[in-house]
């Protein structure tokens, strides 16, 4: 069973959610576009090389050929959206759990912090969608050659004039499969570990900051662990030109599995945990070092 030290305040969860969010984001960007770009590589022609032959090698090339700048390109969108989105995933999970609870001192079962956390999942994904959307544009851009959009903004209007709201959203159905099973699987695999972590007569608020990060870390493995398949997809789905893949999600996963085999649904699995761990770490110490903050500043809210 997962203590709960106090009442559940989804406010304060929203506020804490979103600075841990920007933490994440600086911590994780660059590995975040060497995983859309693996993801997002053509295939090659019979008899020629990959453009990118693994994570360290599209690193390389990246960090030569467009230099630092390069490995955070298009992350105005994620911090723009981050801190709403986290704020709201977090928020989420705050409500789930207090949907849950028949009274204030109700401690949840992992498999109700699972459910709080799926909830968060669906709410984040009105954010969370053309932020993708735009994200996975703007770090393949670059790769490719092309010049098309000079921003986050340019590409969301040039998205909305091309196609309207649904050119933005494209890829939402695919975020939302990704996100709701794999948040549930982030929050509950996080309290599980704060309360295994937890010494004996101690409280879990009082974990020490080694063991935040490394709870945190791990949650961010049993996340992508769950969510690579589906994030593959979406990728794929959200940079392809329009009218491509007309069935949606079925049309990429036939494509791939015809073409590149099961193995391509785990393409940027590298990038992917070497990101996970370092990028959530940071955001669950962002967070619960703002909890802290709030509990102090403002402990009736």
């Amino acid at each position: 069973m997962a203590e709960q030290p106090q009442p559940i305040s989804p406010v304060k969860n929203f506020f804490a959610g979103g600075f841990g969010g920007v933490c994440l984001v600086f911590v994780g960007h660059p590995l975040d576009t060497i995983k859309v770009r693996l993801q997002t590589q053509p295939k090659p022609q019979p008899g020629q090389p990959p453009l990118y032959s693994g994570t360290f090698d599209c690193f390389r090339k990246t960090l030569f050929g467009e230099g630092v700048r390069g490995l955070y390109r298009g992350m105005a969108a994620p911090i723009i959206g981050v801190t709403p989105m986290f704020a709201v995933c977090f928020f989420g999970f705050g409500l789930g759990k207090r949907l849950q609870q028949k009274k204030p001192d109700d401690i949840l079962t992992y498999p109700q912090l699972f459910a709080a956390g799926m909830l968060s999942g669906v709410f984040t994904t009105a954010i969370m969608a053309p932020g993708e959307r735009i994200k996975c544009l703007l770090q393949i851009q670059a790769a490719t050659g092309e010049t098309k959009y000079s921003g986050s903004l340019d590409c969301a209007k040039q998205l909305y004039r091309e196609a309207g709201i649904r050119g933005v959203y494209k890829g939402t159905v695919l975020t939302l499969m990704r996100d709701v099973p794999a948040s549930g699987m982030y929050f509950m695999t996080y309290e599980w570990l704060k309360n295994i972590l937890t010494p004996e007569g101690k409280s879990v608020s009082d974990l020490s900051v080694p063991r935040i990060l490394f709870a945190g870390g791990l949650a961010g493995i049993f996340n992508w662990a769950v969510a690579i398949p589906p994030d593959v997809l979406k990728s794929r789905f959200q940079t392809a030109p329009a009218g491509k893949y007309p069935n949606g999600f079925r049309d990429v996963l036939r494509e791939l599995i015809r073409e590149e085999g099961v193995a391509s649904l785990y393409k940027g699995f590298t990038a992917v945990m070497i990101r996970a761990f370092p990028a959530n770490a940071a955001c669950f110490l962002g967070f619960e070092v703002a909890m802290k903050f709030l509990n102090w500043v403002a402990p009736g809210l």
